[in-house]
């Protein structure tokens, strides 16, 4: 991995949030404003993309429009952090009309999460600029988006990135599946949209660091499948660790009849992951769970099996309380 790594500033109290609509359209305008109205009622202020409200059947309008919209929300100098609308599909669409350049000399915290992996994979690939994979605009404004994901994401742009990575205040079971302790980089996202960054110039490179992975509705030999080809293609060989976050609706259930009831998920995790010989740690609240832990990318990290955390340690902001 790219050892330089681009700091944005903290969020201030009362700042700009610039919202970009990169991947897939809102189902309905509400969504967006209650994302708004999330925002103002504590006190900061939000600045829509001008191709927020576009639709093109799956994607937020042409990928040309979507682009724009992105660079335009770096290059102005009153957006003081960017959090996409949402996922979907159509991020990877947009990233041949980007300007790394304007992005590397404007650093600004970067939210999204799920298909906004590859605008993290090809954002950090070209410009060492560390992001936050967490919730989006559409997600602030959401009643199944918990209080604990909301602000969590608020308290990590306001500054507060470094520390442990908190567990599911639910269930805050997590499983060691090889024990060990290391530190390095994290990288990652959501396992279906890294497969897509394979070939291209911006191709995930987890080489030293800690891998991140996580998934939605994705059956267990689809997972096997990818860590396969990941192995294949020789992006495990270097990794110094992994930490799966959750694998929602991954598992078999009634209604996927479809799936067969063969091997779990952690049988497929143990055969995949334990042969790598470093420590791999499962089941934190990164993904697309009931709960998300807004997690820094691209900084050092602490991961302890052993202790079954993983800590943030190198503040992913400057200008912060935590200092840069």
């Amino acid at each position: 991995m790219n050892a330089a790594t681009r700091l944005g500033k903290s969020l201030p109290e009362g700042g700009t949030i610039g919202v970009p609509a990169p991947a897939s359209p809102a189902e309905n305008r509400s969504a967006i404003f209650r994302g708004v109205e999330w925002w103002e009622a504590r006190g900061y202020e939000v600045k829509l993309g001008e191709g927020i409200f576009d639709r093109d059947d799956y994607v937020a309008g042409d990928p040309k429009t979507r682009a724009r919209d992105l660079m335009a929300m770096f290059a102005d100098p009153d957006v003081d952090a960017i959090q996409c609308l949402q996922g979907g599909f159509g991020s990877a669409q947009i990233i041949p009309f980007l300007d790394f350049d304007v992005i590397a000399e404007n650093p600004k915290p970067f939210c999204g999460f799920s298909d906004i992996t590859a605008l993290h994979v090809a954002i950090r690939q070209r410009t060492g600029l560390a992001t936050f994979y967490a919730n989006g605009l559409a997600g602030m404004g959401d009643k199944d988006v918990t209080a604990f994901s909301k602000e969590r994401l608020i308290s990590v742009l306001s500054g507060h990135t470094t520390g442990e990575v908190p567990k599911d205040p639910d269930d805050p079971y997590t499983r060691a599946i090889r024990g060990g302790t290391v530190a390095a980089p994290n990288a990652g996202g959501c396992l279906w949209v890294l497969m897509q960054t394979m070939g291209p110039p911006w191709e995930i490179d987890i080489e030293g660091a800690i891998f991140f992975f996580e998934d939605y509705d994705c059956p267990a030999w689809y997972i096997d499948g990818m860590l396969m080809q990941l192995s294949h293609a020789g992006k495990l060989d270097g990794v110094r660790g992994v930490v799966v976050g959750d694998l929602e609706k991954c598992e078999w259930r009634e209604t996927r009849p479809e799936w067969p009831r063969t091997k779990s998920l952690e049988d497929v995790l143990e055969e995949r992951l334990e042969p790598l010989g470093v420590p791999v740690l499962y089941k934190l609240p990164l993904g697309h769970g009931k709960h998300l832990a807004a997690l820094p990318l691209g900084v050092l990290a602490t991961l302890d099996a052993d202790r079954r955390t993983l800590t943030i340690d190198q503040p992913a902001l400057g200008g912060s309380e935590e200092g840069t």
